[in-house]
């Protein structure tokens, strides 16, 4: 075998913590599975060593909230999703407020903090429809977060609404809103996004949104669906513009650090600032990445296994150096290759999804409660605790 300089001095840099590039991550990615998942794990230390929780990567969070999906009415018909139907199919329906209210106090019952609150495109909901149901939930459980409204639902509100994002954006905000996850986000080519969804937010529309949410103030996840039309290159132009949305929103916020400051010290800064509470938001809190499912018969191809997943999650670790946090996605993989991704650079094992609707309409269907969640993390050697959206450790019942 030939000695590889070049690869030596990436492998060394990659260790101690250093900014790759595309070209990099392609060299890296052609690594062996368990030599890629031993850097993820050790850019996970590093990227928790010096963050908010005092005995740093030992501890490995969760969170407990609800997937409620307000509507299944969608417009823009995407191929990859068996969810979406028409206001004229008998099993359409949009959510009444006493149905949200017994969710969300089955999901208080269960220690939960939030719920994760997504639909589909529907045209004729009217803005004040929405507005009313944040105002009805802020009044009725105050406290509790919503963590709601993907991107491409906030474009599509823009186009209903005939009203900017921005606007729309202070108005929800105002009447109750939290946070904004990052469904919608698929993969950020237009190229690809044109095959699989072209009636949808194109990768401009999904930036924007999100810079403007963290000139707000919100805090925001990144999401990636893979293993379907998309190319590898696809997946590293992914991972670059989100991490490129990532250092514009961190370098707006004021985190008591220098201009020469790494992202990984910036990402540690606002960790730290979350924790404390002295800032909400700002900026992307955690990078989620998922295996497309074969959910219906218009987008013929098969998904990826467990072995990609694995090796895209510790790809993702590593290219992403400023974010905060990686979730392990077992809600496609299943509970036991989601214990396996802890190890492959991820520091948070997700929610315990009390209800999932998306995923499950493919036939893909995977539970886990508090007791499997605490199961699997403490058989690796961490310990576990729930966190809430902005991952503040919860307070553990006496």
């Amino acid at each position: 075998m030939i000695y590889d300089a070049s690869l030596d001095d990436l492998l060394q840099q990659t260790w101690d913590g250093a900014r790759i590039d595309r070209d990099q991550a392609r060299r890296l990615s052609t690594l062996p599975l368990e030599d890629l998942g031993a850097l993820a794990d050790r850019r996970r230390t590093l990227a928790r060593s010096s963050s908010h929780q005092d005995r740093g990567n030992e501890i490995v969070t969760y969170i407990v909230d609800r997937n409620v999906n307000y509507t299944n009415v969608c417009n823009v018909y995407c191929k990859f999703c068996a969810f979406w139907r028409t206001e004229k199919d008998a099993d359409s329906y949009v959510l009444s407020l006493p149905e949200l209210d017994r969710k969300i106090e089955e999901t208080i019952a269960h220690g939960g903090t939030q719920i994760l609150l997504q639909g589909g495109h529907h045209p004729r909901l009217t803005k004040q429809w929405y507005l009313d149901l944040l105002n009805h939930v802020r009044d009725r459980f105050p406290g509790f977060n919503v963590h709601g409204f993907s991107p491409s639902e906030f474009v599509a509100f823009s186009e209903f609404f005939k009203e900017p994002v921005d606007q729309i954006l202070r108005d929800f905000v105002a009447a109750g809103l939290g946070s904004i996850p990052g469904g919608g986000g698929e993969i950020l080519v237009d190229r690809v996004r044109q095959k699989i969804s072209p009636l949808k937010a194109m990768s401009s529309d999904w930036l924007g949104v999100m810079d403007i949410a963290h000139g707000l103030g919100l805090a925001t996840t990144a999401t990636m669906m893979f293993g379907h039309v998309e190319t590898p290159d696809d997946r590293l132009e992914h991972l670059e513009v989100v991490r490129t949305q990532q250092d514009r929103s961190l370098a707006r916020l004021e985190l008591g650090l220098g201009p020469g400051a790494s992202p990984s010290e910036r990402a540690s800064a606002y960790a730290c600032s979350l924790e404390r509470g002295t800032i909400r938001g700002g900026a992307f809190t955690a990078f989620i990445g998922w295996t497309f499912q074969p959910e219906n018969a218009v987008l013929k191809t098969p998904t990826a296994g467990s072995h990609e997943y694995l090796r895209m999650q510790a790809l993702s670790r590593i290219y992403l150096d400023n974010f905060p946090s990686v979730q392990s996605s077992w809600v496609t993989q299943g509970p036991e290759v989601g214990q396996v991704a802890l190890r492959y650079g991820a520091n948070d094992l997700g929610s315990i999804m009390l209800e999932e609707n998306v995923v499950s309409a493919a036939g893909t269907t995977h539970r886990m409660s508090v007791p499997d969640m605490k199961r699997l993390i403490s058989e690796l050697g961490y310990e576990p605790r729930q966190r809430d959206n902005w991952y503040r450790l919860v307070p553990e019942a006496s």
